[in-house]
């Protein structure tokens, strides 16, 4: 035996891609709302799906079969937003962070918002990676 406890098997759990793409456009119609997104801003965030795709989408996420780049985007954006939560206890702060102005050399003086909402989900993850180190982690 190893240094580290031992514990009983047990199974993980799997997760279906329907009831993972559901659940992610929930969390990610949430976010949107609480950010106050206007819908091409929404559309961007998520990497361009065609505009009916996604109104099929927030209609019936049950029906969503998400790819794995959008699903990566909503996982930055989940971060963001939960890193945001932590950093500003107030709702309404933590919020209306990624609209301001920011002068970390990141952002040069722009908001989080304006860096990604440039397209890239290497910009999503820059953004995370910042409030990450922001709170410690």
């Amino acid at each position: 035996m190893g240094a580290y406890p031992q514990y009983p098997h047990t199974p993980a759990v799997k997760v279906s891609p329907e009831a993972m793409s559901a659940a992610a456009i929930r969390a990610f119609g949430n976010i949107a709302q609480a950010w106050q997104l206007d819908t091409e801003a929404q559309l961007t965030l998520l990497g361009d799906p065609p505009r009916s795709t996604y109104y099929k989408w927030k209609k019936d996420p049950q029906s969503a079969h998400l790819g794995r780049d959008t699903l990566e985007r909503i996982s930055y954006i989940l971060g963001i937003y939960k890193a945001l939560q932590i950093l500003l206890p107030e709702p309404a702060a933590a919020d209306s962070w990624i609209r301001k102005p920011n002068t970390a050399p990141l952002f040069a003086g722009k908001s989080a918002l304006d860096r990604m909402l440039s397209g890239n989900v290497s910009d999503l993850y820059v953004v995370r990676q910042y409030l990450d180190a922001m709170r410690g982690g």
